[in-house]
């Protein structure tokens, strides 16, 4: 094992949980519900499902913009405070301290990601940080981690990803990659398959005892 590649949304910082929060009382102004099983859908992808979902309930009537603009609104509220989940900095120091290289694979923005891990004081541990800005097909599909170990200059045997989402399981596994789920409120409830170890928090285990665990 060379490499160590995190998800960021969800995984690193829950701002998910927030996101489900915001647009279920976005869709509550409309009088509508939004179910979890309806928002899962898009955690670790875009919001095409979502907004299809959007469409569905409101017809016509629907305007996606004005949604995104009262969601993204309570969003900024929700996250007023906010640190990173249990475990992710100390995995972080393990890792730099292991020599494993460290990288990101995210669907969101660069400005997104690159903003929090800044304001989490996290952002110099990454020398990889690739996003949804850097490739043409986000998560389920394997292309932010197909760019992330190629820019590593590594195999894709020789690196573990650690996610939250389905979107995300699925794009690392189509990569190559072995991954280790470590579920946020959102989506625990999700039935994942074929991950190779399920954490509930990075505080369960070491990132050396967790390499060991797959590696066997």
């Amino acid at each position: 094992m060379k490499a160590v590649i995190f998800d960021f949304d969800g995984l690193i910082l829950d701002t998910e949980t927030a996101w489900y929060e915001a647009y279920k009382e976005a869709m509550d102004f409309y009088k509508f519900d939004l179910p979890l099983e309806r928002f899962v859908k898009c955690i670790g992808t875009d919001n095409t499902e979502l907004y299809e979902f959007f469409k569905e309930q409101l017809g016509e009537s629907c305007n996606i913009e004005e949604i995104e603009a009262r969601a993204t609104s309570l969003h900024k509220v929700k996250m007023k405070t906010f640190e990173a989940r249990e475990g992710v900095k100390d995995y972080l120091e393990e890792a730099k301290k292991l020599g494993y290289k460290i990288a990101l694979a995210s669907s969101s923005t660069k400005e997104w990601v690159t903003q929090y891990l800044g304001e989490l004081g996290l952002l110099n541990y990454f020398e990889v940080i690739i996003t949804g800005d850097d490739v043409e097909k986000v998560k389920p599909a394997p292309d932010l981690y197909l760019k992330a170990i190629e820019v590593l200059n590594i195999h894709a045997t020789e690196a573990v990803a650690f996610e939250d989402s389905l979107n995300g399981l699925q794009s690392a596994l189509k990569a190559g990659l072995k991954c280790v789920i470590v579920p946020n409120p959102v989506t625990e409830a999700l039935a994942f398959e074929n991950h190779h170890l399920r954490l509930q928090s990075m505080a369960e285990k070491s990132l050396t005892d967790v390499i060991r665990l797959i590696e066997q």
